[in-house]
């Protein structure tokens, strides 16, 4: 089994995988972070979707060889409780969570949105978190939770 170095939050894990593990196999069962949902294991509904090297990928169907000495970022590096992240902040304050499966992932997509564009239309967000499925809210109060994230991010870099 190769041993591999994945940089996941900040944090260098040391982790032995088997060839065809995907990365979301490795980040939840070896890591031991769960906030990165497996949702159709296809690639297509984005649940499983972190950052790799401020890239958005599928997690599930990522083999975790190809993330061998990259950065990571997942849910769980976003914000912490004490200190959440303005795109968690504003899908709080805008309900745009309800049964909260799609939200690591739609938060991490808006994340990559945002760092490479940080005041995006309507349009750009839809475009932006195209590869992430909400089954229950509909994408209204989404786009306005990264629109409003957008703004607070542009009031802090001003600070």
């Amino acid at each position: 089994m190769p041993l591999i170095e994945l940089n996941v939050n900040s944090e260098i894990y040391q982790v032995d995988i088997d060839p065809e593990e995907t990365l979301l196999d490795v980040i939840r069962e070896k890591i031991g972070l769960l906030g990165t949902k497996r949702g159709c294991d296809t690639g297509e509904c984005g649940a499983c979707t972190v950052l790799l090297d401020g890239i958005p990928v599928n997690s599930c169907i990522y083999f975790a060889i190809r993330a061998d000495k990259k950065s990571i970022l997942t849910i769980e590096g976003l914000g912490t409780p004490e200190k959440l992240h303005p795109l968690q902040q504003a899908f709080i304050r805008n309900a745009a969570v309800q049964c909260g499966f799609c939200a690591p992932g739609m938060l991490i997509s808006a994340k990559a949105l945002l760092d490479e564009n940080p005041n995006p239309t309507d349009h750009e967000i839809r475009e932006g978190i195209s590869g992430n499925l909400c089954r229950c809210t509909g994408y209204v109060k989404i786009i306005k939770a990264i629109k409003e994230a957008a703004e607070m991010l542009s009031k802090e870099a001003s600070a």
